[in-house]
């Protein structure tokens, strides 16, 4: 047992977000020996990296809530060469098919060079050439990032959460498909521990 009610994990590629066994891909319970945690917020079964779980229903919907505003850091590897004006579109707020989301923190990046190789590798073609940009949004709704770069002009081909609140996946040094304890402290700046 740990003596903590919240743990970051490195999900990998394919990995889908529950305890309970699934016929086609591999579950949190393959990487995870621990009663009574659940996934607090959501990365679909297509997305890497940064997971929180916990034991605390208050703890869990705290984090989930858009009303607390935890920053969400990605990096996004997508099809084509990033422009400028689809970075300013992704800052201004991007309008999708239900609703227009907030204006995010977007750059384009270099190819990390600290980035695991993913299991299956992207598909790539030889005569499209691929672009890397940071996007930070507050929000969570279904796919949004992937969304976000559909409707700039830019399919996405790799997804990884990199950071959630303050806490950052390369920071900590969490490889890839491992675990550790952290607390509420390692999310916000003046987190005040839940009773």
């Amino acid at each position: 047992m740990i003596d903590s009610s919240l743990i970051a994990f490195n999900k990998p590629y394919g990995v889908i977000c529950q305890f309970s066994e699934h016929e086609k891909h591999a579950t949190l319970k393959q990487y995870i020996a621990l009663p009574q945690y659940y996934p607090a917020g959501r990365l679909d079964t297509d997305s890497e990296g940064l997971l929180l779980l916990t034991n605390d229903g208050q703890l869990q919907s705290k984090i989930a809530s858009p009303k607390f505003k935890l920053p969400k850091t990605y990096w996004v590897q997508v099809e084509g060469e990033l422009t400028q004006r689809a970075i300013m579109q992704l800052q201004k707020g991007v309008v999708l098919k239900e609703f227009t989301t907030q204006p995010a923190k977007a750059h384009m990046m270099p190819t990390p060079t600290q980035m695991w190789q993913r299991d299956p590798p992207i598909r790539e073609r030889k005569t499209v050439p691929t672009s890397w940009l940071s996007i930070t949004i507050t929000e969570g709704k279904n796919r949004q990032v992937r969304r976000m770069c559909a409707a700039v002009g830019f399919p996405c081909l790799r997804l990884i959460r990199v950071q959630i609140g303050e806490f950052n996946l390369f920071h900590s040094q969490l490889e890839l498909g491992k675990w550790q304890a952290i607390t509420e402290q390692n999310l916000y700046r003046n987190a005040v521990k839940q009773k």
